[in-house]
């Protein structure tokens, strides 16, 4: 029996997130893995633009990212790069 109520849809069973309501993707910053909310929709949201320039594509995807994850303003290149690489890993 599962909840899908106001407060969200949780597991009958052990009482976490349902694994299908899952949405965040591990990517790794200098290393270290990070976890992104939604990033295979931003990803897709950003091919859908045709952009062909690196820069422009690392700026969307930055853009989308901090929509609704936290970005260290000092890690903000890291990111771009790695956000940008996961980017051409599903071209």
């Amino acid at each position: 029996m599962s909840s899908d109520d106001k407060e969200g849809a949780y597991c009958g069973i052990c009482g976490g997130i349902s694994p299908g309501k899952i949405t965040v993707r591990q990517i790794h910053i200098k290393g270290k893995p990070v976890g992104i909310d939604c990033l295979d929709e931003i990803i897709k949201t950003v091919r859908d633009m045709n952009l062909s320039d690196d820069d422009l594509i690392i700026k969307e995807l930055v853009k989308l990212v901090k929509k609704n994850n936290y970005i260290p303003s000092s890690r903000i290149k890291e990111y771009g790069e790695s956000l940008l690489e996961e980017y051409k890993k599903e071209i």
